[in-house]
């Protein structure tokens, strides 16, 4: 039987490797622990060296400082060497055996002392020796510890390491023989022989680099204007002085032997320093010629009247600054009519032109964007300069470019048209201002003849109370620009109107271009009347779609009819310029009248669209009737007044006419409800009774207005904010009806109407906040509808985008949008915008910062 107490094997040959690693780990961190201030002082004595520190100390201090390191140096490595010791196997075996459940190596080393000799006893001594040799397999080398914080506290091993990194990155190791001072305290420099260092600058727009004059062998030199040189003269004072005629310096100069020189290269000329190792060269300066802009092809209008002018500008370093001065052309102006008498003084316009955000500026191409509608010189023969600077403060200017017209807004109504004349004769002069308000009241003189609306003919006869108020000498220049703000108003809603003067306009346009065809009209008319029935038609689709999502029709009518303004009448306006372009007038001319029973059609299939009314539009369609209402008692307000100024053998006509309306107020107010056909029941038995003024039939039919207009402001439904709006633009309009009723009892005609002109305007604020309120609502619904439904796809809805939007979030398109040649067209247009704004310093800082970020991206 074999002893139990002998060992079968032995176990450190199976854990030889991990002790081996051990023993290694245990090493370093005795080295580490003992050699570490060692390593600290040394690292820092290099990174002192390699910074030439002791260049700065005195000789003493420096000899001091040698001796404190040394001292250092020994000090940690006899400490370190006292310190460290190479551990043994022992060691490695002890921590390797420390980290291993059991302990398996002192097992294994251990022998049975009780029960040897007994067969259970050395069965369970064997089971333990098979368990701890299998524990063996899971030895792993001991990681080192080679953690200093309990030995240096206050981290000066960082400290030296940090220096040392610096110094080796900033320092020098081929300078180390002159790392000593080479002056004593007390004592005079060292002699060395003379030197000298020299730069030459170029200006920071070339983008040039410096050049070093050591480096560069005397001769011919070109180098920018404005390129600054410095000069550095070593040894003694005299041995080298410097001598140039490139800097145009005036006044005290500096004596040549001064050990520093500084100046800018003015003009051409020679730079020398005269000594040992001098040198001269023959600066040459380069060439910079100043930028170069002008206007590229001819400036561009839209009948809105923006106009577009590019431009394009080089320069050899890159253009800085751009701007256009647009002044009057005062030769080339028609001296006729307004124009006669002296314009006032006024300033040129003064633009900044964009420049491009990004890339070079050497050689780019922009464009002028800009829209002068209401500025005096719209319509009027000007001249535009150019003018481009580069860094070196050089500007270059083109050729002044004159047009016959500076673009502004085209005004196709004659009345509009005639009023935005007089506000060009106005501020072309203020002595025009007696002038411009007979002109005014010679137009305004039959106003049913003139003005489709009678608030545009109220708004006309104040400006000219205001004008006749000045005198002969004209409104001041606040006063002046504040009526011709108010008479472009007054052009634009004569000009913009309703449907039905959108529709005249529309045919006015067919018949010109009709009649053009007949006449045998050139190219260039018959391009504009083009443009003109274009305008015309546009203005027409607008209308519609507005009146049809005022009257909220159902989405897809609205979508039908958007599809037809983009794809039919585009198709055909295409196809009617190429027959009048080919000389077939005749398919052209029937091509023209099937285009106009088509205009017909939509307009009367719109006035046909009827539907479910829900509260809101009962209540909006009562509103509108009150508004027409309280229209013909304006009205017939204008004809009493017509009376009051001299038509006395008309006075009893007019009255019989206003018992007449008086009666139909009555008549339209009965299909509103029963409230209101007692109301108009009420209103017309008052215009029947005798011996009453016309002024208090007036007045009393004015009463009915207002209070069916309270009762109309009571019963609005509380469907969201544009209600609220709604309501509160009532009772300003019923506050202006009061007012209206109390002028017509004091028979002051003209101040009535004032206040139903505020009441008219009061009543379409409230229209259209409340038609807004229930169009938005509708919408919604109808969202939702279609989402509950799945059928969100169909519907016809688009987005912005002009994409079909699926019931689900998603969005889709039939038409491959992104080779869409309006798409491109766009984008540069809103790219061209971005960097028009971005160039107006005026902006705030925060909306300027966001705009260079937009344009960086795109």
């Amino acid at each position: 039987m074999p002893d139990p107490s002998r060992r079968p094997f032995d176990p450190i040959r199976r854990v030889r490797g991990p002790l081996l690693l051990t023993r290694i780990g245990i090493g370093a961190e005795n080295l580490t622990r003992a050699f570490w201030p060692f390593w600290a002082i040394l690292l820092l004595s290099l990174a002192a060296v390699l910074l030439r520190l002791p260049t700065l100390l005195p000789l003493e201090m420096f000899w001091a400082s040698v001796l404190a390191c040394t001292g250092g140096l020994l000090w940690s490595l006899w400490r370190g060497v006292r310190l460290f010791r190479w551990p043994t196997a022992a060691d490695a075996e002890q921590r390797l055996d420390s980290t291993i459940e059991g302990r398996p190596l002192s097992a294994l080393a251990d022998r049975q002392a009780i029960g040897a000799g007994d067969p259970a006893s050395e069965m369970v001594w064997k089971a333990h020796i098979r368990r701890m040799t299998l524990r063996l397999a899971e030895a792993r080398p001991v990681h080192p510890d080679l953690r200093l914080s309990r030995f240096d506290r206050f981290g000066l091993r960082y400290v030296a390491l940090t220096l040392f990194v610096v110094a080796a990155l900033f320092g020098s190791f081929w300078r180390l023989d002159t790392a000593m001072p080479t002056t004593v305290t007390g004592s005079v420099p060292v002699a060395v022989g003379p030197s000298w260092e020299g730069w030459i600058e170029p200006p920071a727009y070339t983008g040039q680099p410096s050049l070093y004059l050591a480096d560069i062998p005397p001769g011919p030199l070109t180098v920018p204007a404005g390129s600054r040189v410095d000069l550095r003269l070593y040894g003694e004072v005299g041995a080298l002085t410097v001598a140039e005629t490139v800097s145009s310096r005036t006044g005290e100069v500096d004596s040549a032997a001064e050990p520093v020189h500084s100046f800018e290269i003015a003009k051409p000329g020679t730079l020398e320093i005269m000594g040992p190792n001098g040198a001269a060269w023959d600066i040459e300066l380069a060439l910079d010629t100043p930028p170069q802009i002008a206007p590229e092809g001819e400036v561009q209008r839209t009948a809105s009247g923006e106009m577009t002018q590019p431009f394009s500008a080089q320069d050899d370093f890159g253009v800085v600054n751009a701007r256009a001065t647009i002044r009057l052309d005062l030769e080339a102006v028609p001296r006729r009519f307004g124009l006669v008498a002296e314009p006032d003084p006024r300033d040129p316009i003064e633009l900044e032109l964009p420049l491009p955000i990004t890339g070079v500026r050497t050689a780019f191409t922009e464009a002028l964007v800009e829209d002068f509608s209401k500025h005096p010189f719209a319509n009027l023969p000007v001249t535009i300069v150019f003018e481009a600077e580069d860094a070196a403060g050089q500007i270059g200017q083109a050729e002044a470019l004159s047009l016959n017209a500076l673009p502004g807004r085209r005004f196709f109504d004659p009345l509009a048209k005639s009023i935005i004349e007089q506000r060009r004769d106005l501020l072309w002069a203020r002595v025009n201002g007696p002038r411009v308000a007979r002109l005014l009241r010679a137009v305004s003189n039959r106003p049913e003849e003139i003005f489709t609306v009678e608030s545009d003919y109220l708004r006309t006869r104040f400006i000219v109370r205001q004008l006749e108020a000045f005198g002969a000498e004209g409104p001041g220049d606040e006063d002046r620009a504040e009526i011709a703000e108010a008479m472009w108003e007054l052009a634009l809603r004569i000009e913009e109107g309703d449907l039905s003067d959108a529709m005249a306009r529309l045919r006015r346009a067919q018949e010109r271009l009709s009649e053009a065809m007949k006449d045998g009209a050139t190219d260039e008319e018959i391009a504009e009347l083009m443009q003109e029935l274009r305008e015309a038609m546009a203005d027409v689709m607008r209308q519609m779609a507005e009146q049809m999502q005022n009257q909220n029709m159902p989405q897809q009518d609205m979508a039908d009819m958007q599809e037809l303004s983009g794809q039919d009448l585009e198709d055909l306006l295409q196809q009617l310029q190429e027959l009048m372009e080919q000389g077939r007038m005749d398919e052209a001319q029937a091509l023209l009248d099937q285009l106009a029973q088509m205009m017909q059609n939509m307009q009367m299939a719109q006035g046909g669209q009827q539907g479910q009314s829900s509260p809101g539009q009962q209540a909006l369609q009562g509103l509108q009737e009150t508004l027409r209402d309280q229209q013909d008692l304006s009205d017939e307000s204008f004809q009493g007044m017509q009376g009051q100024q001299g038509q006395q053998g008309q006075q009893g006509q007019q009255g019989q006419g206003g018992q007449q309306g008086q009666g139909q107020q009555g008549q339209g107010q009965q299909g509103q409800g029963q409230g209101q056909q007692g109301q108009g029941q009420g209103q017309q038995g008052q215009g029947q009774q005798p011996g009453q003024s016309l002024s208090d039939q007036l007045a009393d039919r004015q009463r009915a207005l207002s209070n069916e207009l309270e009762r109309q402001r009571d019963g609005l439904p509380g469907i969201g904010p544009g209600s609220d709006e709604a309501r509160r633009s009532l009772d300003e309009a019923g506050r202006a009806m009061d007012n209206a009723e109390d002028a017509l009892r004091s028979d002051d005609l003209a101040g009535a109407m004032e206040s139903q002109a505020e009441a008219m305007d009061r009543l379409r604020d409230g229209i259209q906040s409340l038609g807004e309120e229930l169009a938005e609502n509708q919408q919604q619904g109808q969202g939702q509808q279609g989402q509950s439904a799945g059928t969100g796809g169909q519907n016809g809805r688009r987005d912005p985008l002009g994409r079909d939007q699926g019931g689900e979030g998603r969005l889709g398109t039939r038409d491959n949008i992104l080779q869409n040649e309006d798409v491109y067209r766009r984008a540069q247009d809103l790219l061209e915008e971005l960097r028009r704004r971005s160039g107006e310093q005026a902006r705030p800082e925060e909306e300027l910062d966001y705009l260079r970020r937009l344009l960086d991206r795109f």
